[in-house]
C-alpha cells in the first residue's frame, strides 16, 4: 500500500497503465520534474508494482512497465473507487 500512498504516485502508475513509457514521457504527461518521477518509480520498483527494462535502440533509457495483470486490475480498482467517490 505504499506505493499508493502519493498522488503522483497514482499518477505514474495510471500512465503506466495506459502504455510502458520512459520517465521523459513521464514527466512530461505528469508535469513533474524528473528527479520526482524517478524517485517515486525507484519506490514503485522496490515494493514490486512497476518494472523497468533498458530501451533497445540506445540502451541507456529505461522503460517503465506495471509489473503484472494483477498490479493492473489492483491499479483498475483504486482508480474506479476514487472515480466512484467523485459522482457522491
Amino acid at each position: 500500500m505504499q506505493g499508493l500512498a502519493s498522488p503522483a504516485r497514482i499518477h505514474i502508475l495510471a500512465c503506466l497503465l495506459q502504455s510502458p513509457c520512459p520517465v521523459g514521457e513521464l514527466t512530461e504527461d505528469l508535469t513533474l520534474g524528473q528527479p520526482t518521477v524517478s524517485h517515486h518509480l525507484r519506490l514503485l520498483r522496490h515494493v514490486g508494482l512497476v518494472t523497468g527494462r533498458r530501451a533497445r535502440r540506445d540502451g541507456r533509457s529505461v522503460v517503465y512497465a506495471l509489473h503484472d495483470a494483477h498490479v493492473a486490475a489492483l491499479l483498475q480498482q483504486v482508480l474506479a473507487h476514487v472515480h466512484h467517490g467523485d459522482r457522491a
